[in-house]
């Protein structure tokens, strides 16, 4: 199924999960998917790696997996910046093969270790090549505090235009832990004349390193109940988990009360701490 049609159905919600590390078995993520695919998700996201990696094949079988052993709609992510067009059509094919029909299309991460190829400097140039060499859904990325390398939000939703122009048909945002930023950044895509779906993108802090890095890859502002909260609890760690999850569902219940048109759930592979959101706003999000 395409994404882009569970829009229509209603309040959308999805989950992101990453592959395993080279070190680790690739069993460690089915075992958490047994766990998640029973809070029914409308679709869940595998990344292709952190960082720029190349993670091509496990994308592929863990996706592949999600739809046909879980019944549940997968994405495949797909960066752009180390691959060539060549590299592109082959991978591709592979999502082709492996049944997988949507993809969130990126530029990707810098990895210092590779330099980048020339064939894509934009993720709006990866959308425009994905629409001539297959029937996908595509969705693009976005940034509701702006994207951290670009000069000011003007310019930030017009490039986030030229990814809708290029094709995507939906968005699933970056994370964010002050919703007054989203609704800052819909209403200049709304002046912008962007009118897809756009998923926000939730992410559940537990452990104080986790934010420490979280800030440092995407630049989310803290607001100062988030940065009390941390303090308050970071030498418990139970407690900063408990506190965090229930951060995170007052943002859920807040958006979902202002019509957001989806909730992404960045779980970091925690399945704990997904069930726990999900079973708190499933009513919410279903009503």
């Amino acid at each position: 199924m395409k994404i882009k049609q569970m829009f229509e159905k209603g309040t959308v919600f999805s989950f992101e999960i990453f592959p395993p590390k080279k070190t680790s078995s690739i069993d460690t993520i089915y075992n958490t998917l047994e766990q998640l695919r029973d809070l029914k998700p409308d679709f869940i996201s595998v990344t292709f790696g952190a960082g720029g990696s190349s993670n091509n094949n496990t994308t592929c079988e863990i996706a592949q997996t999600i739809k046909e052993k879980y019944g549940i709609e997968s994405a495949a992510h797909l960066p752009c910046i180390n691959y060539t067009k060549e590299e592109i059509v082959k991978i591709l094919g592979e999502f082709k093969k492996h049944g997988i029909s949507n993809i969130l299309a990126l530029r990707g991460d810098i990895n210092p270790d590779i330099p980048p190829k020339s064939d894509f400097k934009y993720a709006s140039d990866l959308i425009a090549f994905i629409k001539q060499h297959g029937d996908f859904d595509i969705a693009g990325a976005c940034y509701p505090e702006g994207h951290m390398e670009t000069d000011n939000l003007v310019t930030d939703v017009l490039n986030l235009k030229k990814k809708i122009e290029a094709g995507a048909e939906h968005l699933i945002s970056q994370l964010f832990f002050d919703n007054s930023y989203f609704y800052s950044f819909l209403e200049r895509t709304q002046i912008a004349g962007i009118d897809v779906p756009i998923e926000a993108g939730i992410m559940p802090v537990t452990n104080k390193g986790q934010i420490e890095r979280m800030v440092s890859m995407c630049g989310a502002s803290l607001p100062s109940k988030f940065s009390k909260m941390i303090q308050k609890y970071e030498h418990s760690p139970e407690a900063l988990r408990d506190a965090g999850i229930a951060y995170a569902i007052d943002q859920i219940v807040d958006l979902v009360s202002n019509g957001v048109d989806g909730i992404h759930l960045y779980t970091m592979n925690n399945p704990y701490v997904a069930k726990r959101i999900s079973e708190a706003v499933e009513s919410i999000i279903r009503s």
